[in-house]
């Protein structure tokens, strides 16, 4: 098959793509099994995408790309265990929306829902709260495809070792086929969100943490001002927006607004300084609503980012530096600079391993350079070695990354 008539596949950033010899679309694990087996005596490489959504090239390949967004039922829900086990390419939305349906929950999330929970654990992406880890330390069990289309079912009471690893193992142990997860009943929370001078924000910066169940900051560049996000867990019954201010901060505002504004920056950087000084002006917000309709957003702005997981006693000394430098170097971003905390964990390869953590992310409008800015803010991320998201740009090597990784 020449190149122009091999399908094309492109990520949800647009910044990776490639024309695999074949693009499989599997709804049900004997197919999954089939398409490995294929392959196998085809002596083709094969990856698996959900939705697309890293920004890193790992899902790219000339073999065949497997797409799971067809294998994405919902295979049992046990409501007196508090667990469910799905099949790999169900998105987190329409998961969290079946766990409600039985008054469940998971405990925490990130920012967007659109990943596919198998490429949400398999990269360590993570939410914030200092008493709480990322997504994978929900799972309990794992049933895994290998590379010759054998079946593993694992869990920390069968296979523990390939368990352990296999809940945050960027598709090296196999594919995943099925996740079975933790849950917890059903729960509201109580957000305030509204800007605040940075400097203040760091100097309450623990009080912040340890006082809130989720906690997290924006801040702008080019400005004295951060976006604060404060989310706490309540018995009190939803109390939303409403449909239009929901619209409004969530459509208008933070998509459609803000994309005109990253456009004219794109245009014009030197206008960027002045309509950053915009993003602050959103003013409070305070309501009460389910945990997974709070804790994702909708993103409709495309971009690039960056994010590294650090010690989070060294949170405050790090984003300054990075503070520093974009005030040095004259760069001008127009996307705030994201910052989390979660709990450490025991899993080998989560970004998290070992330790609590804080998690500084940058991003750069698409089509825009990030180059010089992303590699600036990885050196300083190196002085505290820290561990890139595995779902995001970076510049490491597997020789830079192994002494970041104990076990």
């Amino acid at each position: 098959m020449s190149q122009t008539e091999r399908p094309h596949w492109k990520n949800w950033a647009g910044n990776q793509q490639c024309t695999p010899e074949r693009i499989e679309r599997p709804a049900t694990e004997q197919g999954l099994v089939r398409i490995i087996k294929q392959a196998a005596a085809a002596g083709q490489r094969v990856k698996v995408v959900g939705s697309g959504h890293s920004f890193t090239g790992i899902a790219l390949t000339d073999g065949r790309l497997i797409k799971v967004d067809g294998y994405a039922r919902v295979l049992s829900i046990d409501r007196e265990k508090q667990t469910a086990t799905v099949q790999a390419g169900i998105p987190i939305a329409r998961l969290s929306r079946e766990l409600d349906k039985q008054g469940l929950a998971l405990e925490n999330l990130g920012d967007i829902n659109y990943q596919s929970i198998s490429g949400a654990i398999s990269t360590a992406t993570h939410g914030t709260g200092h008493a709480l880890g990322g997504i994978a330390t929900q799972v309990t069990g794992l049933r895994l495809i290998t590379g010759d289309g054998s079946i593993v079912d694992c869990s920390a009471e069968k296979e523990p070792e390939i368990f352990s690893a296999a809940r945050v193992g960027l598709g090296a142990l196999g594919i995943i086929s099925t996740v079975t997860l933790r849950c917890v009943k059903a729960f509201n929370l109580h957000a305030i969100e509204m800007p605040e001078r940075v400097d203040e924000v760091l100097e309450r910066l623990d009080e912040n943490i340890q006082t809130n169940d989720h906690f997290e900051f924006f801040w702008v560049p080019n400005t004295g001002w951060a976006l604060t996000k404060r989310n706490q867990r309540t018995t009190a019954p939803v109390a939303t927006r409403g449909l239009w201010k929901e619209f409004r901060d969530d459509i208008l505002v933070s998509n459609f607004a803000f994309e005109a504004l990253c456009r004219i920056g794109r245009l014009r950087p030197a206008l960027i300084p002045r309509v950053a000084r915009a993003l602050p002006q959103t003013g409070r917000t305070e309501y009460i609503d389910k945990s997974y309709r709070v804790f994702s957003s909708p993103r409709m702005v495309r971009f690039y980012e960056m994010e590294y997981g650090i010690p989070a006693e060294a949170a405050i000394e790090a984003f300054n530096r990075v503070r520093s430098f974009l005030k040095q170097s004259g760069l001008v971003p127009i996307f705030p600079v994201e910052v989390r905390f979660t709990k450490g964990d025991d899993i080998p390869l989560s970004t998290a391993s070992g330790r609590d953590s804080c998690y500084i992310a940058v991003h750069v409008f698409e089509g825009m350079q990030y180059q010089q800015y992303f590699e600036a803010v990885e050196d300083i991320m190196n002085d505290y070695a820290g561990r890139p998201h595995w779902g995001k740009l970076h510049f490491q090597t597997a020789g830079t990354l192994v002494p970041r990784y104990p076990q």
